[in-house]
């Protein structure tokens, strides 16, 4: 009985056979890998489609010798925000058409925890980072950044020629926060942040509360809460600030996920929202349509930050050396949580 010869169908297809099914040179086909300049949109269709239809996958191995592993690390501060859904959406729909592939990793907004993320995509050679939310300071981005091309989101850093930053106007944001709560009626307004000292975002917004507070004659209702992100930790300030002596008939909570534990405080000590107390989020994720939220919220367009990231850090690895800074212009989406009051 003749030996069967051994079969093809278990081999790595490789970037040869490639060609030959698609009819094209190797070189061509190594183009179209590299993403080459002057590369026709047919030829990378041909060369696409036999690669789908014979299954090649690079060796990611061999594109880190070569200099490039196609790869892209992405930070997370959290997993539960759904804002970070949002981004996450907007960048895997950016890179749906490319080589690209996401790896992913969660820093719980704790320092340590981020660098060490940073420095093990780093150490994998992915070619380009997206941190969001970071807790570094401008000296370690600048560090990170010339060493691998580098894009946050939720950072204000338009000064940064080393790295690029996608975010949307977080003064201006709160500002609008403000105005849409004065005009229906509510003035003794508050804000819910963040206990943190790096974060660029929470100043500027601080910041455009302020700034609206006052220029409305309302400097003496200024009250900034801040707290850790525990939910725990929320809950606690909430109840003491909605319990305290100095109750506002509005609060302003930095991000939906917070102003969704905060409507939860106030239903559960008898409060009316809004009759009693108007709440209004930042970031118009999908739980604000909910009924039983009903969460006015600030639209800053996570898919559209996302889908700019993914461009911004592969424009980077392409050579883009002078550096861009994207800001969205945020709206107030109006909903029951802060419905004008009764006069």
């Amino acid at each position: 009985m003749a030996e069967a010869k051994p079969g093809k169908k278990n081999d790595r297809v490789t970037i040869r056979e490639v060609a030959e099914d698609a009819g094209v040179s190797v070189a061509a086909v190594s183009k179209v890998l590299r993403e080459a300049y002057g590369v026709s949109e047919s030829l990378r269709n041909k060369v696409r489609a036999s690669m789908n239809k014979l299954n090649y996958r690079p060796l990611a191995s061999a594109r880190g010798m070569r200099g490039q592993t196609y790869t892209l690390g992405l930070v997370l501060p959290d997993i539960r925000n759904p804002f970070f859904a949002d981004i996450l959406a907007g960048v895997n729909s950016a890179l749906e058409r490319t080589q690209y592939q996401l790896m992913m990793g969660t820093s719980h907004s704790q320092g340590p925890a981020e660098e060490a993320l940073v420095e093990a995509m780093i150490d994998r050679q992915m070619d380009g980072i997206i941190m969001i939310g970071t807790t570094e300071y401008m000296d370690r981005l600048g560090i990170i950044a010339k060493q691998k091309p580098l894009v946050t989101i939720g950072h204000h850093a338009e000064t940064s020629q080393l790295f690029d930053t996608v975010n949307n106007d977080d003064q201006l944001g709160a500002r609008l926060v403000v105005k849409h709560l004065l005009a229906n009626g509510f003035r003794n307004i508050a804000m819910l942040s963040l206990a943190s000292t790096t974060s660029t975002i929470l100043s500027e917004r601080e910041l455009g509360y302020r700034r609206e507070m006052i220029e409305n004659g309302l400097g003496e209702n200024i009250n900034i809460i801040r707290a850790p992100q525990t939910l725990r930790e929320v809950q606690i300030a909430a109840r003491r600030l909605l319990e305290g002596p100095s109750k506002p008939d509005a609060l302003f909570c930095w991000t939906d996920f917070i102003a969704l534990e905060v409507i939860s405080v106030a239903t559960e000590l008898g409060l009316r929202i809004p009759q009693d107390l108007a709440i209004v989020g930042y970031d118009n994720t999908m739980y604000c349509d909910f009924a039983q939220n009903g969460l006015t919220s600030v639209d800053q367009s996570g898919e559209l930050l996302g889908l700019q990231s993914a461009r911004l850090v592969i424009e980077r690895i392409r050579g883009r050396a002078e550096a861009e800074h994207f800001v969205v212009t945020p709206r107030v989406v109006a909903r029951n949580s802060s419905k004008r009051r009764a006069v």
